[in-house]
């Protein structure tokens, strides 16, 4: 069984790693910190600018059952990517647009759909997702894998994050690996 890996960053982890979650193809689900110059950051670090680090989920999935341009399409449907350094009420670089390649073929595919969305003037405003070579990931705290899932009660989880979820649910049911899922969207 061959695994791949890319490391994506739309915003806040929690919005995101619940959706890639419920992929079929994905193995595995990490929410943490990338593209930062301090090892290991804290979250308290992240969230105040320190170290220049975005928060990112890094996913691995069996190309053999979910291709890259799939997880880009998803990515570029459960974010705004014309808005530079932030995700709704989220403000800060550590909420920007990035998708951090591990090859050469995932970069140039990012780049491809970048210039196809551009040319099909799919959003209002100009993309700002920045696509790079991966260069380094730190898992977040223990509390923050799974989140959603672990904190149904969260206010933010029940008014930001069932709303993408909700989002991802009605436009890629096609893509879960269970369709007892469709049922909620935390």
């Amino acid at each position: 069984m061959s695994i791949e890996t890319i490391t994506l960053g739309a915003g806040c982890f929690w919005c995101i790693e619940n959706i890639f979650a419920r992929i079929r193809g994905v193995v595995s689900v990490t929410s943490g910190y990338a593209d930062g110059d301090i090892i290991n950051p804290s979250y308290q670090q992240v969230i105040n600018g320190i170290g220049d680090h975005a928060e990112v989920v890094q996913i691995t999935y069996q190309p053999s059952q979910l291709n890259i341009e799939t997880i880009l399409t998803v990515f570029f449907a459960i974010h705004d990517p014309t808005t530079l350094n932030r995700q709704g009420s989220d403000i800060g670089r550590q909420y920007r647009s990035t998708i951090l390649c591990h090859n050469l073929e995932q970069q140039v595919i990012a780049e491809r759909k970048i210039a196809t969305l551009t040319a099909e003037q799919r959003f209002s405003q100009p993309i700002v997702t920045v696509v790079k070579t991966h260069s380094n990931f730190y898992r977040a705290e223990s509390y923050h894998q799974d989140f959603v899932s672990n904190n149904p009660e969260n206010k933010y989880c029940q008014l930001v994050v069932a709303q993408k979820i909700q989002r991802f649910l009605n436009d890629f049911s096609h893509l879960l690996k269970d369709e007892t899922q469709l049922a909620t969207a935390i």
